[in-house]
Order: structure tokens, then sequence, then C-alpha cells
């Protein structure tokens, strides 16, 4: 089952504790939380949340402005439950950007690719304005 924004804490605490390959810590602190818990009450950032017999297995939060989300982080408990929310975002959520911050094997899989800057500030420039 899929999810918006139902369960935005315990997303947010699944990408602050699970443990990632070549990372000793994470930049998600007390201080971040609390600022994405704000920004998330105020409608700014968005989760997507997926469930497997009503258990919280896998999601994704991002600050979203306009038609742009900026994808913050991801986490999965099973195999591939954040590719289903980042896709179910990027299918169904109305976004023509995603900024997903970092190129790595696991974004390219689901088609994720380089944007020059320029470009990318030239299309963020016509996105923000719609």
């Amino acid at each position: 089952t899929l999810k918006t924004n139902s369960n935005f804490e315990r997303v947010i605490h699944h990408c602050k504790s699970i443990k990632r390959k070549g990372q000793d810590s994470t930049w998600i602190d007390k201080a971040m939380v609390q600022a994405y818990t704000e920004l998330h009450a105020q409608g700014v950032v968005q989760s997507v949340e997926v469930y497997q017999n009503a258990e919280l297995v896998g999601g994704l939060y991002g600050v979203r402005m306009g038609k742009v989300f900026f994808g913050e982080s991801m986490f999965s408990l099973v195999s591939n439950a954040s590719k289903i929310a980042f896709v179910h975002l990027v299918q169904n959520m109305g976004y023509e950007l995603v900024d997903c911050q970092v190129q790595n094997p696991h974004l390219q899989s689901l088609g994720a690719f380089n944007l020059p800057r320029d470009a990318f500030i030239q299309r963020l420039d016509e996105l923000l304005l719609k």
C-alpha cells in the first residue's frame, strides 16, 4: 500500500537510523529532524510511504516547490520498497523535475540522470514560475 504524508515522523526516523554502506553516520541530526518536521507541518516537505501488511517498510521525503521535488532521503526495510516510493512519486504526484542530489547506481536504475548545472537552473526557473 502506498500513502502520502501519513507517517512523516516514522519516515524521517528510519532515514536517520538505517545503516548505509560506506557511511558511518548521517547528516540527519536532531536539528534537521526538527526543521524538516516543522516544514512538513507547513506543507513544504512531503513524504511517500510504502506499507506491507500495514507495516511501514519503505519511503522517502523531500522538499516540494511548485512542480519540483528535492529528494532528501529514502529508506527500505524490505527489498525495493524505496524504489516503489520513488516510482510512485515520479509517475503520480505531478512533479516535472526531481532533484535526487546525488548520482548513484540505485537512482540510475530508476531512470535518474545528471542534468548540466546551466540546464538545471534554467529548468528550475521555468518550473518555479508555474
